[in-house]
Protein backbone atom coordinates (compact mmCIF):
# COMPACT_ATOMS: atom_id res chain seq x y z
CA UNK A 1 0.00 0.00 0.00
CA UNK A 2 2.89 2.38 0.65
CA UNK A 3 4.20 1.77 -2.88
CA UNK A 4 0.85 2.82 -4.30
CA UNK A 5 0.91 6.04 -2.29
CA UNK A 6 4.47 6.77 -3.43
CA UNK A 7 3.61 6.54 -7.12
CA UNK A 8 1.62 9.49 -8.32
CA UNK A 9 -0.80 8.62 -11.04
CA UNK A 10 -1.54 11.37 -13.50
CA UNK A 11 -5.06 12.49 -14.19
CA UNK A 12 -6.25 10.81 -17.37
CA UNK A 13 -8.86 12.31 -19.65
CA UNK A 14 -11.23 9.64 -20.91
CA UNK A 15 -8.66 7.11 -19.70
CA UNK A 16 -6.44 7.93 -22.68
CA UNK A 17 -4.42 11.14 -22.31
CA UNK A 18 -2.31 11.68 -19.20
CA UNK A 19 -2.61 15.41 -18.56
CA UNK A 20 0.59 15.68 -16.53
CA UNK A 21 2.83 14.08 -19.14
CA UNK A 22 1.35 15.65 -22.24
CA UNK A 23 2.52 19.26 -22.58
CA UNK A 24 -0.52 20.69 -24.37
CA UNK A 25 -3.35 18.69 -22.82
CA UNK A 26 -4.01 20.81 -19.73
CA UNK A 27 -4.05 24.15 -21.55
CA UNK A 28 -6.20 22.74 -24.35
CA UNK A 29 -8.82 21.42 -21.95
CA UNK A 30 -8.90 24.69 -20.02
CA UNK A 31 -9.28 26.69 -23.24
CA UNK A 32 -12.00 24.28 -24.34
CA UNK A 33 -13.91 24.79 -21.10
CA UNK A 34 -13.74 28.54 -21.53
CA UNK A 35 -14.80 28.31 -25.17
CA UNK A 36 -17.69 26.05 -24.22
CA UNK A 37 -18.91 28.45 -21.56
CA UNK A 38 -18.70 31.47 -23.84
CA UNK A 39 -20.33 29.79 -26.85
CA UNK A 40 -23.19 28.26 -24.84
CA UNK A 41 -23.86 31.40 -22.82
CA UNK A 42 -23.84 33.72 -25.83
CA UNK A 43 -26.20 31.42 -27.73
CA UNK A 44 -28.50 31.14 -24.73
CA UNK A 45 -28.62 34.91 -24.23
CA UNK A 46 -29.36 35.38 -27.93
CA UNK A 47 -32.06 32.69 -28.33
CA UNK A 48 -33.16 31.49 -24.84
CA UNK A 49 -33.13 27.90 -26.10
CA UNK A 50 -31.54 25.71 -23.42
CA UNK A 51 -31.03 22.44 -25.30
CA UNK A 52 -29.62 24.09 -28.41
CA UNK A 53 -27.34 26.27 -26.23
CA UNK A 54 -26.01 23.14 -24.53
CA UNK A 55 -25.30 21.59 -27.94
CA UNK A 56 -23.53 24.76 -29.05
CA UNK A 57 -21.51 24.68 -25.82
CA UNK A 58 -20.39 21.10 -26.47
CA UNK A 59 -19.45 21.99 -30.04
CA UNK A 60 -17.59 25.05 -28.74
CA UNK A 61 -15.68 22.83 -26.30
CA UNK A 62 -14.67 20.42 -29.02
CA UNK A 63 -13.63 23.09 -31.51
CA UNK A 64 -11.75 25.21 -28.98
CA UNK A 65 -9.98 22.20 -27.47
CA UNK A 66 -8.90 20.83 -30.84
CA UNK A 67 -7.86 24.25 -32.11
CA UNK A 68 -5.81 24.95 -29.01
CA UNK A 69 -4.30 21.44 -29.10
CA UNK A 70 -3.14 21.71 -32.73
CA UNK A 71 -1.83 25.26 -32.25
CA UNK A 72 0.18 24.21 -29.19
CA UNK A 73 1.55 21.07 -30.86
CA UNK A 74 2.56 23.07 -33.95
CA UNK A 75 4.40 25.64 -31.83
CA UNK A 76 6.15 22.91 -29.83
CA UNK A 77 7.28 21.17 -33.03
CA UNK A 78 8.57 24.48 -34.42
CA UNK A 79 10.45 25.14 -31.17
CA UNK A 80 12.05 21.66 -31.26
CA UNK A 81 13.26 22.27 -34.82
CA UNK A 82 14.77 25.62 -33.81
CA UNK A 83 16.47 24.03 -30.80
CA UNK A 84 17.92 21.26 -33.00
CA UNK A 85 19.30 23.84 -35.45
CA UNK A 86 20.88 25.83 -32.60
CA UNK A 87 22.40 22.67 -31.08
CA UNK A 88 23.90 21.69 -34.42
CA UNK A 89 25.31 25.20 -34.82
CA UNK A 90 26.89 25.10 -31.37
CA UNK A 91 28.29 21.64 -32.06
CA UNK A 92 29.84 22.87 -35.34
CA UNK A 93 31.21 25.98 -33.63
CA UNK A 94 32.97 23.85 -31.00
CA UNK A 95 34.22 21.37 -33.60
CA UNK A 96 35.65 23.92 -36.06
CA UNK A 97 36.86 26.55 -33.60
CA UNK A 98 40.56 27.29 -34.12
CA UNK A 99 40.82 25.38 -37.42
CA UNK A 100 41.10 26.66 -40.97
CA UNK A 101 37.40 25.91 -41.45
CA UNK A 102 36.38 28.36 -38.71
CA UNK A 103 34.20 31.09 -40.35
CA UNK A 104 35.15 33.64 -37.67
CA UNK A 105 38.83 33.11 -38.44
CA UNK A 106 38.29 33.69 -42.17
CA UNK A 107 36.55 36.99 -41.44
CA UNK A 108 39.54 38.17 -39.39
CA UNK A 109 41.95 37.32 -42.22
CA UNK A 110 39.93 39.36 -44.72
CA UNK A 111 40.13 42.47 -42.58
Amino acid sequence: MTEECGKSQGMKTLGIIDIRKNPCARESILHGAGGSLVAGLVHFLATSRVKRSFDIGVAGFMLTTLGSWFYCRYNNAKLRVQQRIIQDGIKNKVMYEGTNLDPARKNRRDE
